[in-house]
């Protein structure tokens, strides 16, 4: 049993020091552990507050996640590297002893669901609470005996930046229920469950990546030939010793009304797949695709034959970088990294929308990093893109100029100095 006040005293006394840490100041600064767990402090006491200074408590956390590599492969069941990253949901939470989850997340208004009603809501359909429901309705469909709990949490998740908060709340409820359910469930099982909330609950198609990059933590390649059953590899590698630092530079475009261009992509991909008998572009060989060009330009498009290029090479890509890292190669990986980045471009064409040419800040922010970069580092687009967010490797020599360049851009605070945090969601402090 450890209530609101005990546990604070024992993080301001330094008990959990080596925990913040790890997870949030790999490379050692003193300053981001302290805000870290200054941050752990006012949520306990905001549970106090809010329900119970004597509840037996515990902190949670999920990171959001970065793309490394594999852009838009694993719709056609390819493969991709990810990683968590140090920017986390938040939470304390203890079980409540009644059939109810209460979330009183920081900026939003509390939400309460009741495990006596798991069924889809369409009017919960993307909202916090279909997450909740969702998941919650996934593990018990799967005989697990639910217990409700109440919770206050915070996010620093960038909203709109790829990092996928989304996925990130989904694996904390995820963590939450599977602690106080004593239910067992790897983080491979909870990413599932997560998943299955956003799709039939939330009512966002994704893919599996988000939530494989939430829970696992550190950097994980994945194997998407079987969906149901993707291969989770992790990559020991430590970016701390690597010499650069990870930049995700948000550009301030919205992602609003570029669910065509998103569509887009898949569509075509799927339609060259379609022209060989199949669904996804994992099940045509490469080979007989080339020698097939000249046919699929004319069924498909010129567009969908490239964008069938990028697929098979950045497939490759994100095994090779995988490889790279796993062997210390940070300079091949690097390399890798930037094939990715112009094969986007030229290939995938995702930097800018065709429904409105005028509006390229992503473009503008790659040709802008690569030319403060100087020749070293790497750049690419990060996530869906068309709009959002850009993601670079910055030599520590180069951070203070490159964060400078593209801020002066792109405004104050847009350049954001991330680390890969070596665990995914998980029960921090009971």
């Amino acid at each position: 049993m450890r209530t609101c006040e005990q546990l604070i005293r024992a993080l301001q006394e330094g008990a959990y020091d080596h925990i913040f840490k790890t997870l949030y100041a790999p490379d050692g600064n003193e300053a981001a552990m302290l805000q870290a767990k200054d941050r752990a402090v006012s949520m306990v006491e905001a549970f106090g507050k809010r329900f119970s200074a004597d509840a037996d408590v515990a902190l949670f956390s999920s990171p959001g996640r970065t793309e490394i590599g594999g852009n838009h492969t694993d719709h056609q069941h390819g493969h991709v590297l990810c990683g968590s990253v140090n920017l986390d949901m938040l939470c304390c939470a203890a079980p409540n002893g009644e059939n109810v989850i209460r979330i009183c997340s920081e900026g939003y208004p509390e939400l309460t669901v009741s495990l006596d009603d798991l069924l889809p809501r369409e009017d919960e359909q993307s909202t916090s609470a279909a997450l909740v429901r969702g998941v919650a309705a996934k593990m018990a469909q799967m005989g697990i005996a639910l217990q409700g709990f109440d919770a206050c949490m915070t996010s620093d998740v960038l909203s709109g930046s790829g990092l996928s908060s989304s996925a990130a709340y989904e694996v904390l409820v995820a963590n939450i229920l599977n602690y106080y359910c004593s239910a067992g469930l790897d983080p491979i099982e909870m990413a599932k469950i997560s998943q299955y909330a956003e799709n039939i609950y939330f009512g966002k198609p994704c893919g599996l990546m988000d939530q494989m990059g939430a829970a696992v933590g550190g950097a994980v390649a994945i194997d998407f030939a079987d969906p149901a059953a993707p291969v989770v590899e992790k990559v020991s590698y430590d970016f701390s010793q690597c010499g650069h630092a990870l930049c995700i530079i948000d550009t301030g475009s919205s992602h609003d009304d570029l669910t065509d261009d998103y569509a887009e992509i898949t569509r075509e991909m799927g339609a060259v797949a379609a022209h060989f008998g199949k669904q996804f572009l994992r099940e045509v060989d490469e080979a007989a695709f080339y020698a097939a060009i000249p046919a699929l330009r004319e069924s498909c498009g010129e567009r969908a034959v490239l964008r069938a290029m990028h697929y098979y090479d950045d497939d490759r890509r994100a095994v090779a970088e995988a490889e790279a890292l796993q062997a210390g190669d940070f300079e091949t990986f690097l390399a890798l990294v930037n094939e990715s980045g112009l094969s986007s471009a030229t290939n995938l064409q995702n930097i800018w929308s065709v429904g409105a040419p005028k509006h390229q800040a992503v473009s503008l922010a790659l040709v802008l990093g690569k030319k403060l970069l100087d020749g070293s580092g790497a750049i690419r687009v990060h996530g869906g893109g068309f709009a959002g967010t850009v993601q670079a490797f910055v030599p520590n020599e180069k951070l203070a100029a490159f964060k400078s360049g593209m801020e002066t851009v792109f405004g104050a605070g847009k350049c954001h100095v991330l680390h890969i945090r070596p665990m995914g969601g998980c029960m921090m402090i009971s």
